[in-house]
Parts: C-alpha cells; sequence; structure tokens
C-alpha cells in the first residue's frame, strides 16, 4: 500500500509528535503532509522522510507560527495533493483530517481530542485570550466548527486516544471509535532507582486548565514542599530522576489523556490525580494512587492527607504503568491498520 501520514503541524515534539514518530515506525514507507515543519525543532524524528508542507508554511510566518493561520486550514488540507495514497493514517487534534480523500482509500484517524478550543473548552481558552485572541474566536468559531464536522466525513474509522475523547467524538462528531492509547517510553522512566525525597510533584506547562495553582495553594497551605519541573526547563533524564524523588505526582488539571501519571508511575511514583479526565484510565484508585473529587484545595489537601496515611508499592506503580508501553500501541495499531 502507498500510505501518509498526517499531523496538523510539526513545529516542536510533544505528545502528538511522538505519536507521529511511533506510527511512522509502524509504516516506514509512508509520507509525510503537514501544513508546516521546522526540522530543527524536531529532535531528528522525522529525518529522511519526505515531508510535505501545505500553502500554511509559505505565508508569513507560517511555519514559526501555523496556528495564527488556522481559518485558512480546511482550504489548505483540501488542497494536499493525496492522489494515489491507499492509506491515510491522521494523528489529528486540529483541522488537517479534511483531506480530499482519493477514491478507493482508507482514512484512519487517530485523533488526541476534537479541537479543545471549538469544544469543550471554547470559554475558557476565550476568557483567557488578548485582544486580538477573543476577536478572532468571535469571528471564526462558528465557521471553524462547521468546517470541523465536514472535516470527520472524510474519516473512515476513528482512533481515541482515550475513551474521555471517545466520548467527546460521539457527543461532537456522531462516530463511534476505538481507543488505542498513546505509546509511554516506560522503559526509560522505569530505569532509575526510586528514592522518596518528600516533595510533591508537577509536571507540565503553566497554562491554566492544568492547574498549577491547586497543587500550589493545597502545599501551601500544608506546608508540603512542591517541585514544579516541565515546560521545557528539565531534560528528560533529569526529569526521570526527579520523578523517582518524589513522594507523590499531583496532577490537578483534566486531560485528554496525560502521558505525565503514566511516566511518573513507569518511575515507581504514585500519583494524586483529579478524579476526571484521561487519568481515570491510567490510575489505579488505592492501588497507585488516589483521586480528588473537586478541583479545589480542599479535595486535594485531603487526598493528600489520605494518601500519607497509607503505603504505596513502587511495583504495582511500575506494573500498572507498563500496560501503556510502546509496543502495545504498536500493536493494536498495527491490527487497526490491517498490516
Amino acid at each position: 500500500m502507498k500510505t501518509a501520514l498526517l499531523h496538523y503541524w510539526l513545529t516542536n515534539v510533544r505528545g502528538g509528535e511522538k505519536v507521529l514518530a511511533a506510527l511512522g515506525e509502524l509504516l516506514p514507507e509512508a509520507d509525510i503532509f503537514t501544513h508546516a515543519y521546522l526540522p530543527k525543532n524536531m529532535e531528528g524524528l522525522f529525518e529522511g522522510r519526505r515531508v510535505t508542507e501545505s500553502l500554511i508554511s509559505r505565508l508569513p510566518l507560517g511555519r514559526r507560527h501555523p496556528q495564527a493561520y488556522l481559518p485558512l486550514m480546511p482550504i489548505a488540507s483540501r488542497l494536499l495533493d493525496l492522489d494515489g495514497y491507499d492509506l491515510i493514517v491522521s494523528s489529528e487534534s486540529g483541522p488537517v483530517k479534511g483531506i480530499r480523500k482519493p477514491k478507493g482509500a482508507r482514512h484512519i484517524c487517530y485523533c488526541h481530542t476534537p479541537m479543545r478550543y471549538l469544544w469543550d473548552m471554547h470559554d475558557e481558552y476565550y476568557r483567557n485570550a488578548g485582544v486580538g485572541g477573543k476577536l478572532a474566536m468571535a469571528l471564526f468559531t462558528g465557521y471553524l466548527r462547521k468546517e470541523d464536522l465536514k472535516s470527520a466525513e472524510s474519516v473512515d474509522e476513528f482512533v481515541a486516544n482515550s475513551a474521555f475523547v471517545a466520548d467527546r467524538i460521539k457527543r461532537i462528531y456522531g462516530r463511534d471509535s476505538v481507543v488505542v492509547h498513546p505509546p509511554v517510553d516506560v522503559d526509560f522512566f522505569r530505569n532509575v532507582e526510586r528514592s522518596d525525597q518528600g516533595y510533591y510533584l508537577f509536571v507540565g506547562a503553566n497554562v491554566s486548565y492544568k492547574r498549577l495553582d491547586l497543587a500550589e495553594d493545597a502545599c501551601r497551605r500544608m506546608g508540603r514542599r512542591l517541585v514544579v519541573a516541565g515546560g521545557g526547563n528539565v531534560t528528560n533524564i533529569e526529569l526521570r530522576s526527579i520523578y523517582a524523588g518524589a513522594r507523590a505526582l499531583l496532577f490537578p488539571g483534566v486531560e485528554d489523556f496525560g502521558i505525565v501519571p503514566v511516566e511518573a508511575q513507569a518511575a515507581g511514583t504514585p500519583v494524586i490525580a483529579l478524579g476526571k479526565g484521561g487519568a481515570l484510565e491510567t490510575v489505579r484508585d488505592g492501588e497507585t494512587g488516589l483521586f480528588f473529587g473537586e478541583e479545589s484545595v480542599e479535595s486535594l489537601c485531603g487526598a493528600i492527607e489520605e494518601f500519607e496515611s497509607r503505603p504505596w508499592s513502587v511495583d504495582a506503580c511500575r506494573a500498572n504503568a507498563s500496560s501503556f508501553a510502546k509496543h502495545v500501541f504498536m500493536d493494536n495499531m498495527r491490527r487497526i491498520c490491517g498490516l
């Protein structure tokens, strides 16, 4: 089969780009299509591959800030020339899935989430946007929602990265999907000696929906030390050691899946998480961590108190993390793609 891989843009390496890299290993002859590609930012993940960019890359600052041209992406996606491709696999949480599918081709969409800034988290994104962002959302949200719904028509099979996202796909697109959790480099993060140094840990960028404020306020109230890592300020090797030294990872936001709790458990560290979203699928309540029920300081403090009164098993955390290893993802996607 002649195969194409699609991704919204390739300008930095995060979870979605790691999924695409794993799909690339599964489909080594596949060509890549994207709106913008910055090879120097991609850690060599797609070196040696044929990468075709859309017209977005040719616009001013289109490669560095492709999201600024979001209203043009539905048109740009349809202009991508996919004639002759038999299998199309899109890695999607943007508008790239709305391609003009060749006759007879099969399109599998691995959906990280329907666009949050258009749907479930639209109001939060709007509140936190600047004046220009608010104006753009007011002007284009209706149009982009229509285009997003239309883009789903090109998809033959949806694959969701979590049951939480599968529910969102069903509600927004009216489509069923199979759940395949994204690949996590479990072996790397478990290759460290666990040594509880008494601090609590938050990993991730300081964006509103991740709720760093809850972790900070709870630890301040209880007199506990909080270490904040991620957002590009530590290397993976440093992060692995930071995970292994934490008493527990605090995960107070709602994530579509959330790779961070899996990485922490691979390092032998339990998790205290809000009992919503993808964390419900990655943490075993009472065995590899605890859930708290409300997005409040009081609820998180109560969970920390309960956590500190119980013993926790390094082996249980690592065993749970192993179910999200890369080979599990590869086996599932190989079956879905018919390879």
